[in-house]
């Protein structure tokens, strides 16, 4: 009988990452670990070394930046944890950054008065790559929905625009 107690902890970690799938790989100039890739490439635009962030699942980086070069002036730095740490959190905030933007972009929302009610009217951009469009919806106080049709995605909502939509008993504009 095999004692398995003696066994290192190293190898129940290797064990249990890899029944879990999660593969980590920690290299000179590729670390993969939380969801995110960091390699190290060369900067084309110049004689130095780049940092790639890809997150999984991804087909571009989220992020590219500059990496320092080694002590030999050379080769780049190689990657370590507190480096990937960073830079998982730096590639982090960039992308939810970018999506706040995104969702910014293409979801306006305006709040009209409309004498009796105060109505709440949104416009949600929908960017098909085809045929781009957009659904502009009116809202009463109670979030109940009255109203909700097509435009085009270029529509511009406004202040003016949203009045006379309301004014127009929610025709679609044109």
């Amino acid at each position: 009988m095999t004692d398995h107690s003696a066994a290192s902890p190293e190898a129940h970690d290797a064990h249990d990452e890899t029944a879990a799938g999660d593969q980590k790989i920690q290299e000179p100039r590729l670390w993969q670990d939380d969801g995110w890739t960091a390699r190290i490439i060369k900067n084309d635009d110049d004689d130095g070394w780049a940092v790639a962030m890809i997150k999984d699942g991804e087909p571009e980086p989220a992020l590219i930046g500059p990496w320092t070069m080694g002590r030999d002036k050379k080769n780049p730095k190689p990657l370590d944890p507190s480096a990937f740490i960073t830079l998982v959190k730096t590639a982090s905030e960039f992308v939810r950054r970018h999506e706040q933007q995104l969702h910014a972009m293409l979801h306006k929302s305006i709040v009209v008065d409309s004498g009796e009610t105060t109505l709440n009217v949104t416009l949600d951009i929908i960017p098909d790559d085809d045929f781009p469009y957009a659904l502009l919806t009116a809202h009463d106080a109670d979030g109940e929905q009255l109203a909700q049709v097509r435009v085009a995605a270029t529509f511009k909502l406004s202040q003016s625009s949203a009045s006379a939509w309301i004014a127009n008993e929610f025709r679609t504009p044109h």
